[in-house]
């Protein structure tokens, strides 16, 4: 694999999801699915390099994407209208 992730996202791949994060991720899809159908637009903050290359990267590890954990923050903390 290659790119700038491609060694980390190599060593996730390889190893093995917890029970309980594979329930989370599929009530994690789910969620996401239900806002699949209204029209999707972009969310942008500015952070660090550094802390989103380590986010990225425990993403790929747990089997999600950054966009579900994100959304699933906001929804923690602000609810769904």
């Amino acid at each position: 694999m290659s790119g700038k992730f491609g060694d980390i996202i190599g060593r996730a791949k390889q190893t093995s999801k917890p029970d309980n994060q594979i329930s989370d991720q599929q009530n994690n899809q789910q969620s996401a699915q239900s806002t699949e159908t209204e029209k999707m637009v972009n969310l942008c903050a500015k952070v660090p390099k550094s802390l989103r290359q380590h986010w990225a990267a425990e993403a790929k590890r747990n089997g999600i994407t950054m966009t579900e954990v994100i959304i699933d923050a906001l929804n923690q903390k602000f609810g769904k209208p």
